[in-house]
């Protein structure tokens, strides 16, 4: 009992002080006190369409509520708060902000037609729902007429703004913007509530192939796309820092869809690569221009590319998708109408870009391959003036950049100061990579204190990059940490929280350190300042799954390779894995009912337990298991954890919800992840979950912002690898769970620097400094790293962690992972994993079923292939722990699978 009081007690420190980084209800109550601008005692105005139903404020015409015609209970608006946000400066889907100049001027005006509301006036326009002059509601200063207005085509709404130009000079359009306003605003709501009403939106900032995807929550139902109709490429995604609703921890922010751009690359951006040319457009004397988008409906996530299609919109697809390693030849398939007239790439030579003559597909492929590290664009200009950008990066070949990043952290981020009187060392720890220095304190104790996961990230991800690529000198290191720090230090080895993990082995107590311990120029009067009693803490579950990934790792290593593993036995550290996961239960017990991040580890060790026929321990830890998973079971959203909302117990509930047969409630967490996981056309957002507190409490650069490749993105796509195996035929799942795999690498640098994430903003667009929370991140990649051979009914063979070649009915593949220990044969739903020893190359006959595979030459640690195949498989070889033990020769060796 008093356990869980300490649980709460901790659960709500940690959820008030995150909540504390935006007052949400305080800032509204100051924003209710501001009178109301909308006109909502005027009324409203509704009109229905084939697939909408359009209401609007009768005073403003901006957007009060946009629902499915067959859901009208469903807003994919804010509309459930359309009166507390109707004050000046809370934008609304209709409006429009805009930056101009004389052609002869350097300074720009900035206009929007919500900073200062005033009644529009309605007008009549042929053909239109409703139209209304906007000039009452913009400065009188301004040189332009501006008419909005809905109409209906085609079933689609099409929202448009006719801007024209009276005057008898130039004007220079140098920004143009539309408020994206969806309802992503979750405060208050609970989890079931969320998923019920509350909406995710991705971009494809791709110019005139760019699209917005609006999903609900839970994954089901219609989506909203939003396109690019006339005159409006997706050029840039710029957040609305002026829009008061407050952003918080349940409140990412909006964002603006741009199809100009350039008056704020040469102020806020200047200086910063942006993911397209940033433009700007001049307006003739006398001269209107139209700017319009278009907003349709998709029946389902699934079929987002084909609704793209139907609509006349270019549509891309890449294996393995756009995080490109420089030893893969990628595949970029294209479907459009118009034929592509031109490709350019910048920066130039960063790509290889050929055509290839297939005629086995409808859609036109071309191959390409990555020259130059770091980000890139490719631009296809087609035959009807259609342009289409796909933001690429160019990534090392994946042995190589896991190598590197091993490099980094065992160079520049071993502590070994043995005179620490917080006795961390040795360790790995916390680095500013823009100051080049480890991070011994930190105003966030755990960031310097090796737990959590803005703490533990760095020894996480060293210990995860011995499980593919062992390196018998940081392996020695590591099992110092494990047995010196880890083992007395960050983990209590006796008392009555034996095994539990502390929050934090840093903590800030001037009164009981020497003089100067602590940095003056830190300020150390923050919640997340903590002293010696709240650093103790065992009550953090989420501390848990990293020491116990470090246990199996070590039990992996000493039981899989030879003079490796030296300080402790395998079974020592199996055992450790298995009580640490107990503990997790006993001393954790509040946030333990929530998934974990990093929670699949406990259903890897539950699978070694039942091979080392350690049957009492096996048993003891699945019934554990099963009370949290029947938990979950019981809940119709069972993603909680310290923030209302999150994105990384799905990963675990997931796994376990599928290892005891819960099958609706994996659908449900599947559909969830798929929600908040899109697969797009640009690196940055295919295959990233989302995430947008995390800068806060492991960032250099803190803030509430979209974070490109955060530890969501690995985590997340080992559920949906996982139910790719199992749904073959869904090359959707393969698309996301790839992009999220390759995006979890996607952020370490050049020199091997493993970042937390990367900045969306376009003021920034770039890496965080902080090493952070990275190894969640590169846990996901090592637990998942695997190749699939994949043969698809519209693309044909395809390649994900590989390189194909074709020789009649013999498909063969070079295999590109840093692992090569998975890989998985699609046509005959062929799942291969090896617990040690490697596979170089995989060959499949479809005419035979036949599958061969090369496994690479032992190694000085290696001497045994340890294969695992399911079941139907029969090899002439001794099984050892459900194993097949194949004895590796000094050259590499072929082994025949047959069914």
């Amino acid at each position: 009992m008093n356990n869980y009081k300490s649980a709460i007690k901790g659960f709500l420190f940690i959820f008030l002080c995150a909540a504390s980084t935006v007052n949400a209800q305080g800032y509204w109550d100051r924003i209710t006190v501001k009178d109301s601008t909308l006109g909502l005692e005027q009324g409203f105005e509704t009109y229905e369409t084939s697939q909408f139903i359009l209401k609007l404020v009768k005073a403003s015409q901006t957007v009060a509520a946009l629902s499915p015609k067959e859901d009208p209970d469903f807003d994919f608006t804010p509309g459930d708060r359309l009166a507390i946000r109707s004050r000046d400066s809370l934008y609304q889907l209709g409006d429009v902000n805009f930056r101009i100049r004389n052609t002869d001027s350097e300074a720009w005006s900035l206009y929007s037609t919500a900073h200062q509301r005033k009644p529009v006036k309605a007008i009549s326009k042929a053909g239109a729902l409703a139209a209304a002059d906007l000039a009452a509601t913009l400065p009188k200063d301004l040189p332009l007429e501006i008419i909005r207005y809905y109409k209906v085509e085609g079933g689609d709404l099409i929202l448009a703004f006719d801007f024209k130009n009276p005057t008898d000079h130039k004007i220079e359009l140098g920004a143009l913007g539309v408020p994206m306003i969806f309802n992503n605003i979750l405060e208050g709501n609970s989890l079931e509530e969320a998923h019920a009403k509350n909406v995710f939106f991705d971009p494809y900032i791709g110019e005139d192939a760019g699209y917005l995807e609006v999903k609900k929550l839970d994954g089901k139902g219609k989506v909203l796309l939003v396109l690019p109709e006339e005159n409006m490429p997706f050029e840039a995604y710029r957040p609305l820092l002026d829009e008061l609703t407050p952003r918080s921890i349940v409140f990412e922010g909006y964002h603006e869809w741009m199809s100009l751009s350039k008056a704020y690359a040469e102020n806020e951006w200047e200086g910063v690569n942006q993911w397209n040319t940033p433009t700007s457009t001049v307006l003739n004397p006398g001269e209107t221009r139209t700017f319009s988008i278009r907003l349709t409906l998709s029946p389902s996530i699934q079929e987002v590319s084909k609704t793209l299609t139907e609509q006349e919109i270019p549509v891309a697809v890449s294996s393995p998708g756009y995080v490109l390693p420089q030893d893969v030849k990628a595949k970029l398939f294209l479907k459009y109408d118009a034929a592509v007239a031109s490709v350019s790439i910048e920066p130039k030579g960063s790509l290889s870009v050929e055509k290839l003559d297939d005629t086995k597909t409808d859609y036109a492929v071309y191959e390409v391959t990555g020259n130059e590290w770091g980000r890139t664009r490719l631009t296809l200009t087609y035959t009807d003036g259609k342009t289409q950008t796909i933001n690429y990066k160019v990534i090392k070949a994946e042995d190589e950049l896991v190598s590197d990043f091993g490099d980094f952290l065992f160079k520049k981020q071993w502590f070994d100061d043995d005179t620490d009187v917080f006795n961390r060392a040795p360790s790995l720890i916390s680095y500013d990579y823009e100051n080049k220095r480890q991070v011994t304190q930190d105003s966030r104790a755990w960031i310097a204190g090796l737990s959590d996961e803005g703490g533990a990230g760095s020894w996480l991800g060293g210990i995860m990059k011995q499980l593919i690529q062992p390196d018998q000198e940081q392996v020695a290191k590591l099992e110092d940490f494990v047995n010196q720090t880890v083992w007395g230090v960050l983990q209590n080895t006796e008392g009555e929280h034996t095994y539990g993990v502390r929050k934090s082995v840093f903590y800030y107590e001037p009164e009981e350190m020497p003089a100067g311990t602590y940095s003056d120029t830190i300020n150390w009067k923050t919640w997340a300042a903590w002293n010696k009693e709240g650093a103790a803490d065992p009550g953090r579950s989420y501390n848990y799954p990293h020491v116990v990934a470090a246990y199996w790792t070590l039990y992996r290593l000493s039981r899989y390779h030879q003079d490796l593993v030296t300080q402790k036995d395998w079974k020592w550290y199996l055992e450790q894995a298995y009580k640490t996961t107990l503990a997790m239960v006993n001393h954790a017990p509040y946030y333990a009912q929530f998934g974990q991040m990093e929670g699949s580890v406990f259903l890897y060790v539950l699978e070694d337990l039942k091979r080392e026929n350690l049957e009492e321990e096996a048993t003891a830890l699945e019934a554990e298991m099963k009370k949290r998973t029947d938990h979950w079971e019981s809940l119709a959203y069972p993603f909680g954890s310290e923030m209302p909302w999150d994105s990384t117990g799905q990963e675990e509930v997931y796994m376990w919800s599928d290892y005891f047969g819960y099958d609706a409630k994996a659908a449900v967490t599947l559909n969830a992840i798929l929600a908040y996981m899109p697969t797009m056309p640009h690196w940055a957002y295919n295959g990233n979950a989302r995430r947008y507190w995390d800068f806060l409490y492991g960032g250099k650069l803190s803030r509430v912002e979209r974070q490109i490749h955060h530890y969501g993105s690995g985590l997340n796509a080992i559920p949906v690898l996982d139910a790719y195996r199992e749904n073959p035929d869904d090359l959707h799942l393969l698309k996301v769970g790839y992009g999220g795999l390759l995006g979890s690498v996607a952020n370490i640098t050049e020199d091997g620097f493993g970042a937390a994430a990367f900045h969306s903003w376009p003021s920034t667009l770039d890496i965080d400094y902080l090493s952070g929370d990275y190894g969640s991140n590169f846990y996901g990649y090592a637990i998942n790293s695997s190749a699939y051979l994949v043969k698809d009914a519209d693309l044909g063979y395809l390649a994900f962690g590989g390189n194909l070649s074709e020789n009649k009915n013999e498909v063969s593949m070079q295999l590109t992972t840093a692992a090569k220990n998975a890989v998985f044969i699609q046509p005959l739903k062929l799942w291969i994993t090896l617990d040690a020893g490697k596979v170089e190359a995989v060959s499949y006959n479809s005419k035979t079923k036949e599958v061969k595979l090369k496994l690479a030459a032992k190694d000085a640690y290696t001497s045994d292939a340890y294969l695992n195949l399911p079941e139907g498989y029969n090899l002439k070889y001794s099984q050892v722990r459900g194993a097949y033990k194949i004895t590796l020769k000094d050259k590499a060796i072929s082994i025949t699978l047959k069914p």
